[in-house]
């Protein structure tokens, strides 16, 4: 079989078909909102409430998009509450009004309807410790005024994730797969540390790119579909499917 035979058939199998796949499921669901107002954006109860768990929190959640794009995306947010603190804080970056929002939603909210993952969780020492470089992360994003945001290939909404993830690798998790635009860099940073400097990432503008570490596992991007394995916490990972195995969350 020629190479370029050969290549199509891995992109078949690897992207195209698991993508298709997905679809399909989707287009069956019937719990699918048609539009924002329609959409379920009341808390999902993940989060104890303040006044029961006075330590520090931080949380990262993902969430499906709404209508056709919850097929091969989902959007991502960061949440921390300091020890003794009477609320939560979210921060978002969006496509519209202000990119980067404080407290625009529900901690542990729904996105679209969709009921938000559990990415990552830390409460405690560990927690607070960690909670003002997180802030400091927020302050710095290169990418939070009005007008940075691009939806693909980024950078976006998961990109500003990254951004915090990367500036504090003591978070230790990796993004889902299907966080459209975790991967993206700017093409001066083509080769760089993977966001828990575990491994190494190469990546041409979020177009395509590859990376090995041992939080983010093994991934290979093709414009943002990304097919994996974690090695770590076993699973393999699939464009539209996302992660199938065992729970992200340590």
């Amino acid at each position: 079989m020629i190479p370029l035979a050969r290549a199509l058939l891995v992109i078949l199998g690897l992207f195209l078909f698991p993508l298709g796949a997905h679809a399909v499921w989707w287009a069956m669901r019937d719990d699918v909102a048609p539009t924002w107002r329609d959409a379920d954006w009341s808390s999902a109860q993940l989060l104890p409430q303040p006044s029961a768990a006075p330590q520090a929190i931080v949380a990262v959640y993902a969430a499906r998009v709404g209508r056709w794009r919850g097929i091969f995306a989902h959007h991502t947010w960061i949440v921390v509450k300091e020890e003794g603190a009477g609320r939560y804080t979210r921060f978002d970056k969006v496509g519209w009004g202000s990119p980067v929002r404080t407290n625009g939603w529900v901690a542990d909210g729904r996105w679209f309807g969709n009921p938000p993952q559990p990415i990552l969780f830390m409460e405690g020492e560990a927690a607070a410790r960690l909670i003002p470089q997180i802030r400091q992360a927020v302050t710095t994003y290169p990418y939070g005024r009005a007008g940075d945001y691009n939806a693909w290939p980024g950078p976006n909404s998961n990109t500003f994730v990254a951004h915090v993830m990367r500036s504090v690798p003591e978070l230790g998790a990796a993004l889902p797969p299907t966080a459209l635009g975790k991967d993206w860099q700017p093409f001066r940073d083509i080769v760089g540390l993977t966001p828990s400097r575990t491994g190494f990432q190469v990546s041409l503008g979020g177009y395509v790119g590859f990376s090995v570490g041992w939080v983010e596992g093994i991934e290979v991007d093709l414009l943002g579909l990304v097919a994996g394995l974690d090695l770590r916490r076993p699973a393999i990972k699939l464009p539209g499917w996302g992660r199938i195995g065992m729970d992200p969350v340590l």
